[in-house]
């Protein structure tokens, strides 16, 4: 299992990063407020945990989002 996880910087906009946790994760406002303000506070965070396909298929769909948006938004994955 792969864990997926976003990258705070400082210029990807607070709203573009819960409106991904949104559309790829499918989190409420609850859930995507929680995880934004954790990469915002503690420079990274984790967005969940699936199979390396998965995760990878998610990170590559993240990273092109953020990159048709002007955004450097930074989206990785790890082992478990």
């Amino acid at each position: 299992m792969y864990v997926v996880i976003l990258l705070n910087d400082d210029h990807t906009p607070m709203e573009f990063v819960m409106n991904v946790l949104h559309r790829y994760f499918l989190m409420d406002f609850d859930q995507a407020s929680q995880i934004m303000l954790k990469v915002h506070h503690e420079g990274r965070g984790t967005i969940g945990i699936f199979t390396k396909e998965l995760a990878e298929i998610k990170a590559n769909q993240v990273s092109t989002y953020a990159r048709l948006h002007g955004h450097p938004l930074v989206c990785q994955i790890e082992s478990e």
